[in-house]
């Protein structure tokens, strides 16, 4: 299957950047929407910023002006750069990926959808 791994968390104080990266692996087939989310304790998972993989890209509005979303299609890489950020932006950050898998080389091959989560990394932002 496909497995996404995050890194690049961390404390910053408020004000700072930080760079978040999501590798995805696996029988990658193709990987078309690709997005960051995020959960604060006690609150619901939002969607912090996505992008296709033609590179259209869409943010909340909370983060624009502030975060930019990029992908290395070649490295099947996700990135969040994050800049001025503010307390309010504490959270743990899950990247998501979907797309096709392949299930059988073949031939014929088969391939399967599939929406992947990764582990999550937390990003505290001190005041």
């Amino acid at each position: 299957q496909v497995q996404l791994v995050e890194s690049g968390g961390g404390l910053v104080q408020a004000g700072g950047s930080l760079r978040l990266s999501c590798a995805a692996s696996g029988s990658i087939f193709s990987i078309n929407h690709m997005g960051w989310y995020r959960q604060a304790p006690g609150k619901q998972r939002e969607l912090v910023a996505a992008i296709t993989s033609g590179g259209s890209t869409n943010y909340a509005d909370s983060v624009k002006g502030r975060f930019t979303i990029s992908r290395d299609n070649a490295k099947n890489t996700l990135y969040l750069q994050m800049n001025n950020l503010k307390p309010e932006d504490t959270a743990v950050y899950y990247c998501n990926a979907e797309g096709l898998v392949t299930t059988r080389l073949g031939p014929p091959r088969i391939v399967t959808p599939y929406d992947t989560w990764g582990q999550g990394t937390q990003v505290t932002v001190s005041s």
